[in-house]
């Protein structure tokens, strides 16, 4: 290891800089998700969410230094890379909230090389989230909910409880599963 302003002594330098730098973010990846799985216990699908969000991060890291996803340096995982991923992802219509859950993914990443010693400052800690896009959930109509209410058959004792059903559905916001969990004992008749 030669420091280029000197007459060729060798500089000596902390044996573990260099192994940090050395180390292939490709082989991190894979020992996160061997982290999440065991030690943190995600779900099947929680897991296949990060390996996604992660390898593509990978490659565009790979793209930008023009190699292999298996040669990109664990330097090389940088603010400007994910922000560059984030910008490629926009580029290609994905949604906000796409967007939020691949820098989710990338700061619990970043967070793991942290606590591992592998990474001083952690990448993500400047990049802004996108925010959510406000629109208001679907909703009927005053007449549709009106034919709604109407459809049960009032004339026999399961029309009137599907009516019922349907009136506390509609006047109280609970949720389906909460709706389905009501028991007789539940009930309030006073």
């Amino acid at each position: 290891l030669r420091n280029p302003g000197t007459s060729g002594t060798a500089e000596p330098r902390d044996p573990g800089t260099c192994l940090i730098a050395m180390t292939l973010l490709r082989d991190q990846v894979k020992a996160f998700l061997a982290f999440l799985r065991y030690n943190r216990n995600v779900s099947p699908h929680t897991l296949r969410a990060y390996d996604s969000d992660l390898s593509q991060c990978l490659a565009s890291l790979a793209a930008r230094d023009r190699c292999a996803p298996a040669a990109v340096a664990i330097a090389r995982f940088d603010e400007q890379g994910v922000r560059d991923f984030l910008a490629e992802q926009h580029d290609r219509g994905n949604s906000r909230a796409s967007a939020g859950r691949r820098l989710a993914a990338l700061r619990t990443f970043a967070r793991y090389l942290i606590r591992e010693d592998l990474l001083a400052d952690d990448p993500t800690a400047l990049v802004g989230a996108p925010r959510k896009e406000q629109t208001l959930p679907a909703h009927l109509e005053t007449g549709e909910m009106d034919r709604l209410l109407a459809a049960p058959d009032g004339a026999t004792a399961t029309g009137r409880r599907d009516r019922a059903v349907l009136e506390l559905f509609y006047a109280s916001g609970l949720r389906l599963s909460e709706l389905v969990d009501l028991d007789l004992e539940d009930l309030n008749l006073s």
